[in-house]
């Protein structure tokens, strides 16, 4: 495989299926559908944290292939909410009860 159509390759793929099928990873569609955007998130802190990227285009797409395939199972086996990819699973959520709020509203005359 050439470094150009390995990239151009990437270039056409948009969803998290488009992802998951060109590189084989198989998959549950009812997991991916629910997790699309935190598996791509995943698969691309995955990639982010390799030091010496192959210049071999066959070694990357090999490479790139166990990552997704790792990023996808990390979801088969636990939720958004556990592996806290996005900021938002990662603060600390307030609660409040809603007798505060609702003692914090005008009263009707």
């Amino acid at each position: 495989m050439k470094d150009e159509d390995f990239e151009r390759a990437l270039e056409e793929l948009e969803s998290a299926e488009d992802f998951l099928t060109y590189f084989g990873v198989d998959f549950d569609p009812p997991v991916v559908h629910v997790n699309r955007l935190h598996i791509l998130q995943r698969f691309h802190d995955y990639l982010a944290g390799i030091e010496a990227m192959p210049i071999a285009a066959d070694q990357r797409r090999s490479l790139y292939a166990k990552l997704l395939a790792r990023a996808y199972q990390d979801f088969v086996e636990s939720d958004a909410r556990t592996e806290k990819v996005f900021r938002i699973f990662q603060s600390k959520t307030a609660t409040v009860d809603l007798e505060d709020l609702t003692a914090q509203l005008p009263r009707a005359p």
